[in-house]
């Protein structure tokens, strides 16, 4: 598929830390142009550079020197040239005189133009910082406009810049303390609508202060839903008294994806490609940022940006959006899982006041994990584990190798089990509604999911307890259950976890929670196949029915939901990042025709979901009708199936 940038609502940015020396402006601007050449190499064309880095930051009293003005303003003239020449943006750091003031401003070039100049709002003047003894506030500004070589200039801290081609790109502009005070300009500026909120900045380094810098960043970022490139000095600044590092960086609501290498004399590049169209998804449903409001209006400004097909993606894509890569972080995110699991259960056996629990165990993963939620939660309670009622329910498809691991995990944990046949049970059912057994229709397959779910149900009753759901968040999308069978529990305890990562709950607990005997059988459990066993096994008496032959693999349709629910993205962008993040894995083809099963299944399945049963909610997806999604079950999937036939033909 090939793509432009803008057609994906992505945005290339780049922070510079430039080479540098201090009152040297002609070097200074060199380096510039040549870190816009190099930026442009990567079709990289909104460039953020350092405060005051076409003079350096450290000039001290030389800032009173006029022939230091005088060729720092000149310089704007040939920047501006040079963003012209690359198609570039470009938001540098220059010092501006203005009727016996001067100020610390910001310049945005663009087109062989300077597009408008922002004064800094809040000038640190304690300790090793001294800016009041040479510049001014942006609330001193003597007018809106300025006179450049006969060239009215807007300035004020008051504005922001609009894409042409692309409206939701709006670009807010603070200078270095602006960020580290009590109120930011910059979530005035979220609020007015920029989503690109950039920072030019001098910030010296001392020790521990660039991890406060990038939680600083990454948390304004998040907080203003927003994007925010933050561009520092580096050591080319005076070493007088203090080291700077250049530590430039760019995050996206709370990530941060690109980073410069500290202390280095070289000109440092960062670059990162923004989703201008996943930050204003984030804000339409965020009700708090809608209510929202600057104090005073923005003057808007229009730039050109320009497009460029999308050859390379820079940002994160994992092909595994609900399980982290890293060995640690995923460990640390099954252990939150298991806790809320485990106390969501708790807390309503307790205010229920129920000491039994009854929960169906295939052998599978799932039921397999709900068990582990339901032991743990007893021992949280100081409940006996023998109040757990375990049931395996062969039927025609059961195989010896799951009901052997079901009864075999049940020992190990000590928790009663009943083994109670289902075939006879079923056989007098079609018997009754007249269907044939060798016909191995849906009510075969469906038949067999109610009568376990009934028996379940009728054994709760028979001990005065509840029925533990096993069912999970991709089954729940899908539709992969039976409408009051395993669709229906009295708590569902996997309900908000998603079937790529119940493995690794199931794996880290065989590590961590339940290590001995139980952890060989967790390991059996972990390599099976997925499958609903409803179906007769072959002739060898393995597993005949696999789920993923019939839905297509987890691992996209967990990827399709995330994108889909989460980041609310197209068909169109789905495709394209499915087909990026499992590039030599599956084909287009591939995955085209399973996600036009998903959108088609996920519309027609909402039934099942709106009278799913209570169950905790564990990550930033969910689909409880209760909460996080509401959606008509008539709904007409009709204009995603469109988009999605026609992606990739242009």
């Amino acid at each position: 598929m090939h793509q432009t940038r803008s057609s994906l609502g992505l945005v290339r940015l780049g922070v510079v830390s430039p080479e540098l020396r201090v009152a040297d402006v002609k070097f200074n601007t060199a380096r510039i142009r040549a870190a816009v050449a190099e930026a442009a190499a990567a079709d990289c064309r909104l460039l953020v550079f350092p405060e005051l880095c076409l003079t350096g930051y450290t000039c001290g009293d030389l800032f009173f020197q006029p022939l230091l003005l005088q060729r720092a303003r000149r310089a704007l003239r040939e920047l501006a040239m040079v963003a012209a020449e690359h198609q570039a943006v470009l938001v540098v750091g220059v010092p501006i005189a203005e009727q016996g003031r001067l100020f610390n401003c910001a310049a945005v070039l663009a087109g062989g133009r300077i597009l408008g100049l922002i004064p800094k709002t809040y000038l640190p003047n304690t300790q090793e910082f001294y800016e009041k003894r040479w510049f001014s506030p942006a609330a001193e500004r003597v007018a809106d406009l300025l006179d450049l070589d006969g060239e009215a200039v807007p300035f004020g801290a008051d504005l922001l810049f609009r894409a042409e081609t692309m409206p939701d790109c709006l670009l807010g502009v603070e200078i270095c303390e602006d960020l580290w005070t009590i109120n930011p300009p910059s979530g005035a500026m979220a609020a007015a609508g920029a989503t690109v909120l950039v920072n030019l900045s001098a910030s010296p380094e001392t020790l521990g202060k660039a991890e406060y810098r990038r939680s600083l960043v990454q948390s304004q970022s998040a907080r203003c839903l927003a994007a925010y490139g933050y561009a520092s000095a580096g050591p080319g600044e005076s070493s007088t008294d203090l080291v700077f590092s250049g530590h430039s960086l760019v995050a996206e609501n709370g990530i941060v994806f690109a980073e410069t290498d500290c202390f280095q004399f070289a000109t440092q590049l960062a670059i990162a490609d923004i989703d201008i169209e996943r930050l204003v998804n984030e804000r339409l449903k965020n009700s708090s940022f809608a209510v929202a409001r600057p104090v005073a209006p923005f003057r808007i400004l229009p730039f050109p940006l320009a497009d460029a097909p999308l050859a390379d993606l820079r940002r994160p894509l994992s092909a595994t959006p609900f399980v982290p890569v890293r060995e640690e972080e995923r460990a640390q995110r099954c252990r939150e899982i298991f806790a809320l699991q485990t106390s969501g259960l708790a807390t309503r056996l307790r205010h229920t006041g129920f000491r039994q629990a009854v929960i169906g165990l295939s052998g599978g993963l799932d039921s397999t994990l709900a068990l582990l939620v339901t032991v743990r939660a007893f021992d949280l309670l100081g409940l006996d584990h023998s109040g757990i009622t375990a049931i395996t329910m062969p039927g025609f498809g059961t195989t010896a190798r799951t009901r052997g691991n079901a009864e075999s995990l049940a020992g190990h944990l000590g928790v009663g089990l009943r083994v109670i046949s289902i075939e006879a049970a079923v056989r007098q059912h079609f018997a009754d509604i007249g269907h044939p057994e060798g016909c191995h229709d849906l009510t075969f397959e469906n038949a067999q999911a109610r009568e376990r779910t009934q028996i379940l149900m009728d054994v709760a009753n028979q001990v005065g307890g509840i029925v533990i759901g096993t069912g999970d968040l991709s089954e729940l999308a899908l539709g992969w259950c039976t409408y009051n069978a395993d669709h229906m529990s009295m708590y569902g305890v996997n309900a908000g976890v998603p079937k790529t990562l119940v493995r690794y709950l199931v794996s880290w607990c065989a590590e961590a929670e339940f290590a001995g005997e139980a952890a060989a059988v967790l390991a059996d459990i972990v390599a099976t196949p997925f499958s609903p066993e409803l179906l007769p096994p072959d002739e060898n008496g393995a597993i005949a029915q696999i789920t993923e032959e019939q839905v297509g693999p987890y691992v996209l349709h967990d990827f399709f939901l995330y994108h889909l629910i989460r980041l609310q993205f197209s068909p169109t962008k789905i495709l394209f990042l499915a087909c990026r993040a499992f590039a030599g894995i599956h084909s287009e083809g591939e995955i085209r025709r399973w996600l036009q099963l998903f959108y088609r299944r996920f519309f027609a399945q909402q039934f099942k979901r709106s009278c799913l049963p209570d169950g905790p909610k564990v990550g930033s997806v969910a689909l409880s009708p209760r909460g996080d999604w509401r959606m008509p079950s008539d709904a007409c999937p009709a204009l995603w199936l469109a988009e999605l036939e026609e992606a990739g033909k242009t």
